[in-house]
């Protein structure tokens, strides 16, 4: 039996990361204040590490779309793969070419191309999905903000988010 709603607990878990990092802060606030000595100076790395917690927390917080859309993703040594009820496939993040956030679909979905294979398209909110944070964090020169403002905005194409090799001409933005 739980005391607690079950959407509350779904808000609370979507933030996990910054609670633990606000539990952090406090804790080592109270080391800082509190005896002093050689607490304080483990007080001083623990609000560091806090803060930099709370930064991270926050861009996963808002990368995740919630939970019970269509299929499952899993992420393994650099493999994404989607099982969805009408598509799926595999692909390799290491051949990822280019990632693109195509709001028009219901739900959202990021659609994944590499050389040689179909596009994999998979919803926002699959089982799994909030993996792909750290998958799309790794790729190079990706602006993790921007990715999660176009996430949180209702763009009414499809977005490019980051690729590889760029396919248009200089003056052009990426986003």
């Amino acid at each position: 039996m739980s005391f607690i709603r079950p959407e509350a607990k779904l808000a609370l878990w979507k933030w996990r990361e910054v609670l633990v990092a606000a539990a952090l802060l406090l804790v080592g606030l109270s080391w800082i204040v509190g005896p002093g000595g050689l607490l304080a100076w483990l007080g001083w790395a623990l609000l560091i590490a806090g803060i930099a917690l709370i930064v991270i927390g926050i861009q996963r917080a808002r990368f995740r779309s919630g939970t019970g859309g269509p299929g499952v993703v899993l992420v393994d040594e650099g493999q994404i793969s989607y099982f969805g009820p009408l598509t799926g496939g595999v692909i390799a993040a290491a051949d990822l070419n280019q990632l693109t956030l195509d709001p028009t679909s219901k739900p959202a979905h990021w659609v994944l191309r590499q050389p040689g294979q179909p596009p994999l398209h998979i919803p926002v909110n699959a089982e799994g999905a909030e993996a792909l944070f750290d998958v799309f964090a790794a790729l190079p020169e990706l602006r993790t903000e921007s990715m999660l403002a176009e996430l949180g905005g209702r763009s009414p194409h499809p977005v490019v988010i980051w690729e590889r090799h760029s396919s248009r001409p200089p003056q052009m933005r990426l986003h």
